[in-house]
Parts: structure tokens; sequence; C-alpha cells
């Protein structure tokens, strides 16, 4: 593993570097506002582009030195693995089919990685990849950014608390609206990647948005789905990925009782921006949740009044607080959960520097959290084409 200077310093930033996210992009500008809002990273390299000059261009306007804005990834990370001052972690914000080849040339030179979700665009690319990953010994983060927020987190404590009881169902639903027309023959670039086969995957709503609804269920609930029936549709003429889905899943048996859920999500619903909702229910009582109204909780007791828990506010414990930055009132939302992720991302490699070890998970999606993605979606998949037949994920 390259360097890290000061094995002691505990608040020296980590040097960051990041594979996509040049000009034209949306989420590596994201990935950059997160990295720097807590203040633990500090960009120093990047491949920003597969076109060498945009490349340059986009590290330019990102104020890196010109000898470490990189043509490929492969050159970034030979070049950074070999250097003293070389990166500790890269952000890969590519499209999906590039979230393999560099992941895996990085881990291999011994650098962690962040990597944007799904975690490839395929099953066999997702299981090889977990296997170099934990060869590598290195951290690997995949940012189900969702997981990071402070409300998410007081929900995942109520059910490990026994609030709800035993869990019974999982409702989730992710609903957009943007890919209602077919913009992809116009070349947007956001869109025209996402309905490539070729660089997406199998899946299209059901990968880009649907990995983060069953992720998000799976998070809280402390469940994984054994099998799904899913009926996807490409409602717009001529697309090759899915743009709607409706999935059925059954639960793993716990305590005698299997859990069922069931995820909605599309991008082509009209008049819904980000529309990420969860709904957990058990038989002590239930939990829902919003993304677009994320500093709220509302959880019923069987038989009782619904409560309102806010982020900071009474009711609430240290799950919650541990990732609050201000106090309640002011709006926490998506860029600081994926700050959230981060941070926990920083803790973890600070203290791996010099070859310490390992931390234990805590709440960081990981490459087993990569697979299981996967798994979801090629099962989601197979079931679709078997006209919405009952699917194990464990046949995949």
């Amino acid at each position: 593993m390259v360097s890290a200077g000061k094995q002691d310093d505990m608040t020296t930033p980590i040097r960051l570097g990041m594979v996509g996210g040049g000009q034209g992009a949306f989420i590596g500008g994201v990935h950059r506002m997160a990295s720097r809002l807590d203040g633990h990273y500090q960009l120093v390299a990047g491949a920003l582009s597969s076109n060498r000059e945009r490349a340059k261009a986009s590290a330019a306007e990102l104020g890196l030195s010109p000898d470490r804005s990189y043509g490929s990834f492969e050159e970034m990370a030979k070049a950074e693995s070999a250097r003293e001052d070389g990166i500790e972690a890269v952000s890969i914000v590519t499209p999906n089919h590039m979230h393999f080849p560099a992941a895996k040339a990085f881990l291999e030179a011994g650098i962690h990685v962040i990597c944007d979700k799904p975690m490839t665009s395929n099953l066999d690319d997702a299981n090889t990849l977990a296997e170099i990953a934990e060869k590598s010994g290195c951290l690997f983060v995949l940012t189900h950014n969702y997981s990071g927020y402070p409300m998410i987190r007081q929900a995942r404590q109520m059910v490990v608390d026994g609030v709800l009881g035993e869990i019974t169902l999982i409702q989730a639903e992710y609903p957009q609206d943007w890919l209602t027309e077919p913009i992809e023959a116009e070349g947007q670039k956001q869109a025209s990647w996402r309905t490539d086969p070729k660089q997406s995957g199998a899946g299209g709503a059901i990968g880009d948005i649907g990995t983060h609804a069953y992720q998000l269920g799976s998070f809280v609930s402390g469940l994984k789905a054994e099998s799904v029936a899913a009926d996807l549709d490409h409602f717009v003429d001529g697309r090759k990925l899915d743009d709607n889905a409706h999935v059925m899943l059954r639960y793993g048996e716990r305590n005698g009782r299997r859990a069922k859920g069931m995820i909605w999500v599309s991008q082509v619903a009209p008049g819904n921006e980000n529309g990420l909702k969860l709904r957990i229910y058990g038989t002590k009582g239930g939990l829902e949740w919003e993304q677009e109204n994320p500093n709220y909780l509302h959880y019923t007791p069987f038989g009782e009044p619904t409560r309102i828990l806010t982020r900071g506010g009474p009711g609430t414990g240290e799950a919650a607080a541990s990732v609050t930055r201000i106090p309640p009132g002011h709006p926490e939302g998506y860029l600081e959960a994926f700050a959230t992720l981060y941070t926990e991302a920083a803790g973890a490699i600070r203290a791996m520097r010099g070859g310490g070890s390992r931390p234990e998970r805590l709440h960081l999606p990981d490459v087993s959290d990569g697979v299981d993605g996967l798994r979801f979606v090629e099962a989601c998949v197979k079931s679709s084409q078997a006209d919405a037949a009952w699917t194990r994920l464990d046949s995949l």
C-alpha cells in the first residue's frame, strides 16, 4: 500500500483520487462535495474522463496538478501507487460497466476504493470483485448514501432494539419522472448511459434506483430477500432497459416468521422527483420515512397515535445523534448523508494507516452489499423474463 506519511496522525486529510466525474457529470460533483464537507479528504489526482483532453480540462477546473491528471485509470493506479505521496483512496464515479475494471486496478495497487452503486454491471463481476477486495486487505465502500441519513440510522436502531417486534412487512418505493420521454435519443448524458445495456448492465430503473430501495429496506430491517417475483417494463418505445418495476419479495425466516415485501421503482411517473419512501411494519408497530422530508420519522406503536420523531429532537437516540451535524429544525439531507459515509470511511482508512487492522464493518455498505444488490437485479430480470415467476436469489 502507498505510504501514508505520519502514521500516527489521525487528522491529516486523506489523499483522494477520482475516476470519472469530469465535465458534464452529476455524481462526481456530489462525491467531491461530500468528501470535503467534514474536512477529511483532499482531492489530489484524477482520471476524470476517458477523453484525455476533457480529463485535462476537468482537472484544471478542479485545481489538480497537471502531472496528476491521468488519461486512464490504469495509468493513474500505477503512477499513484508508486508515489510516496500517492493517493490513499479513490472514488469511482463512472458508468456502471467501468466500476469493475477500475476498482480491480486500484485494489490490486493497494488503494482503498469508494465506489458508486451498483458495484458492477453484472453478478459475475461482483463476485470476482468481492474476492479481489478480500485478498487486497483494502477498504471497499459502496455509496448507498441513503443509509447515512440520521433518521434511517434511528429507524435501524429501533428495529434492533425490538421496538417494532418481529418484522412482518417491508414496503419501499422510489418514483421519478425524468425519463418519461426518450431524452437518451437527444444525447442527454445521464440518460444515455443509464438506458444502454452495455454501460448500465441488465437492469435499468431496477439497477439505478431499485438497488437503493432494496438496500435501504435490508439496512433498516436487517433482513435479506430469499426470492422475488418481478414485473419489469419499459414504457418508452424503443428503450432497451426497464424504466418501471414492481417487485414482490419474500425474506428469510426469523423466529418462525417470514417477512414479505414490495418494491415499486419508476423513472416514468410524472410528478415525482426523488420520491424514495420506506415503510417497515412489525408485530408491535410501524415506521415510515421519506427521502424528500428526511428529518422526520413517523413511528406508530400498535393501537396508539402516530408520533413524529425529528432529527435531533426528543425521542431519538445515539444512532441518529452520531451522524447529526446541526441543530434540529435546520434541514440535513442528501449531501450530508453522502458525507456521513465518507467520514465513516475516513475513520476506517486512518485506522488502517501503517498496516493497522481493518475495523469492523459498522454501518458502511461494502462488497457484500454490492454482491447482494447485483443478485437482486439479476433475479428481478430473470423473474420478469419468466412472467414474474418466483425466483430464488441463491439460484444465481
